[in-house]
């Protein structure tokens, strides 16, 4: 078979590939990412490439006009290399990461929680299940010839009064070497065990006094995003910390589309070789951070959701998403961190957080660990809202949670012109209520490149209000600007022109957009609703809501409510922990304590599976439109959209209302 050269531009990458190879795969074997929403099937149009030079066999589609063919662009999914080719990537369909590791200006009115240590020393729960205790060990004679391991062992006995020690194989092959480099001086590192009865066990040996440098990882294995944090067991400090896209995002924006990959022959292995890839880049970026030798990490913790984390332990998760949706295992025991890939010594461990369900994971159980509502006698809701969004009910005597399948719109996927949370994404937006001229802000204060989550929302949120578009999102066509206008039988609204744009195109907010939107927003609260009625509680018995979750940093809480994202509630009650998975990683490394109460709390907790409740259907269908078929479950909004029907009155240009 006759073999073509593809050449990547503005990365300046080559590489070899057989014919027919589509340019979707040849960019991801050369390592080049190129933003594909929809796993290679052509329905998204977002990994639009340019051809330079050379020719492809296919390429075109509905999401290509006769003008974009005309200028080079073609569907990286849909091109088969059939010559040598000079390919750019244009910057729509570049993942940008630097967002990730920016620090956040909060533009939601939730209160942030931190994570607070000295609320942790405070309370006892400071017990770092990893230890190191120096040693100077009596060297051995004819008279006292005992192994080394026995040694070690009868020593920790007899000056710390440990006991039921074992000693892992690992340190049994360095213990010879180790102990006499420095005159049997050395430092060991002990592992809690988690449940009363089981053995502590010695896991390293180092030459010398390495007591003050113990370290652990904590890593947030996310669908789009993995994050990671270097933590000192002895000050509680955070010494580094890091975020990158998930390698998988190539193979696919949602978790359905990569068990779909990982189904095919040679699919798990390579999702399962991806996810390590970007976990093993994140932790070089943090060793490196805090300065820290790879030898003196001694524990990482991970959580992720179901499917993420059966890729990362390469457990094929075929059956999560085929009813009766049951995975593999909802608990794992340690493992080893070197034999599942990761670059870290062989003595470290991987703590994986256990899960509850098919659908609600580790992240899920880390997030409820970490913001301590499994100890608050508050009732509390609990919403983390990313490429899937979970629910928990409950407080320190009860929890129930459920998943919803609320689909990609946060973001960025099946919007048009949909990006995530990145440099050029519209993430604020006004309206002059006369003219209907748009006041755009992009992250980054750059030409705009298209709409992340937070901007969708708060442009449908306004929209709405200001009767641009009804309850159900169908824009107001008696408005007088030509920004509201029909293109491929679709009614849209002209955001940014061409010319004023990073991508040469008019970004538009299209019907289909928003209906996406309803379609999501609408999943998130018929589960909060159909949870609350399988429990028997309603909105007002609610005392705190925790949101988690990086889409929900920028979350503004009266848009949220507006468009019926979130019941409508005192917004008092509500804070943001952010990244819950990654806080309760943290809190795992730092306290023996939590790992041992998780035990407890998927005793308590009671999933439902919202598919197979009859009422969340009916709560479904009533929940899409704006904010809802019931405006009663509204009270503020309702009096605000009927108050503002008058001073409407005074613009012009606002002929019509959203109907109630």
């Amino acid at each position: 078979m006759t073999d073509h050269i593809v050449e990547f531009q503005p990365h300046n990458v080559k590489i070899k590939v057989p014919d027919g190879t589509t340019l979707l795969r040849a960019a991801m074997e050369a390592g080049v990412h190129v933003n594909a929403s929809c796993g290679g099937e052509g329905a998204c149009g977002k990994c639009r490439v340019i051809i330079e030079k050379g020719q492809v066999e296919g390429g075109g589609g509905k999401r290509l006009s006769e003008q974009d063919l005309q200028e080079g662009f073609r569907l990286a999914c849909q091109s088969r290399v059939i010559e040598d080719l000079v390919v750019r990537i244009p910057v729509e369909s570049v993942v940008d990461a630097s967002v990730l590791n920016v620090a956040k200006t909060s533009r939601q009115t939730a209160r942030v929680r931190q994570f607070d240590l000295d609320e942790l020393k405070e309370q006892g729960l400071f017990i770092p299940p990893i230890e190191k205790r120096y040693l100077e060990l009596p060297e051995p004679s004819h008279e006292d010839n005992v192994a080394d391991a026995t040694r070690l062992v009868n020593f920790l006995k007899a000056k710390y009064g440990e006991h039921r020690l074992v000693v892992d194989l690992p340190v049994i092959r360095k213990i010879p070497d180790v102990l006499r480099a420095n005159h049997f001086k050395v430092t060991a590192t002990l592992a809690r065990p988690v449940q009363e009865g089981r053995k502590t066990r010695i896991i390293n040996v180092q030459t010398g006094d390495a007591s003050s440098r113990n370290y652990a990882i904590a890593m947030d294995i996310g669908t789009t995003t993995i994050y990671g944090q270097l933590i000192d067991l002895h000050s509680g400090q955070i010494l580094g910390e890091y975020g990158d896209f998930n390698g998988q995002i190539s193979y696919g924006e949602d978790v359905i589309t990569r068990i779909v990959y990982a189904e095919k022959p040679g699919g798990l292995e390579k999702m399962h070789d991806v996810v390590v890839g970007t976990i093993n880049k994140v932790i070089g970026k943090i060793v490196k951070q805090a300065k820290v030798d790879r030898d003196e990490i001694s524990t990482i913790t991970l959580a992720g959701n179901t499917t993420m984390t059966q890729l990362f332990l390469k457990v094929n998760p075929r059956y999560v998403r085929r009813g009766p949706y049951v995975p593999a295992s909802t608990i794992y025991p340690p493992l080893n961190a070197a034999q599942l890939g990761l670059d870290l010594g062989d003595h470290v461990d991987a703590l994986v957080y256990p899960i509850i369900s098919s659908y609600v994971g580790g992240d899920i159980v880390a997030g409820v660990m970490g913001s301590g509502m499994y100890r608050t006698e508050k009732m509390t809701l609990f919403i983390d809202i990313g490429t899937n969004a979970e629910i928990v009910i409950g407080n320190k005597d009860w929890l129930a949670c459920a998943a919803c399948s609320a689909g990609p719109a946060f973001e960025g996927g099946g919007i048009k012109f949909g990006m995530r949370a990145a440099k050029g994404a519209i993430e604020d937006f006004l309206l002059d209520p006369v003219t209907l001229e748009p006041m755009i802000l992009t992250i980054g204060d750059v030409g705009a490149k298209g709409i992340c989550g937070s901007g969708l929302i708060n442009m449908v949120s306004l929209m709405f209000e200001m009767g641009v578009i009804d309850n159900r999102g169908k824009f107001n066509r008696d408005l007088k600007t030509d920004r509201i206008r029909e293109n491929d039988e679709v009614y849209e609204f002209v955001l940014v022109w061409a010319d004023e744009s990073q991508i040469n195109r008019d970004i538009t907010l299209t019907e289909i957009d928003i209906e996406n939107l309803i379609r999501a927003k609408g999943a998130i609260f018929s589960g909060c609703q159909t949870l609350f009625e399988e429990v028997g509680l309603s909105v007002g018995d609610i005392e705190q809501v925790i949101l988690a979750g990086g889409f929900g940093s920028f979350v503004d809480l009266t848009k949220a409510m507006t468009i019926g994202l979130l019941p409508e509630m005192d917004s008092k009650k509500i804070t943001y922990v952010g990244n819950g998975s990654l806080m309760g990683c943290k809190m795992s490394s730092l306290t023996n304590r939590i790992r041992k109460d998780i035990a407890n709390v998927l005793r308590r907790m009671t999933n439902f599976e919202l598919s197979e409740t009859p009422s969340y259907m009916d709560h479904y269908m009533a929940a899409l439109f704006l904010p809802h078929t019931d405006l009663k479950l509204f009270p503020g909004l309702a009096k605000h959209l009927e108050d503002s029907r008058d001073s409407q009155r005074s613009f012009p240009n606002i002929s019509g209302r959203a109907s109630s």
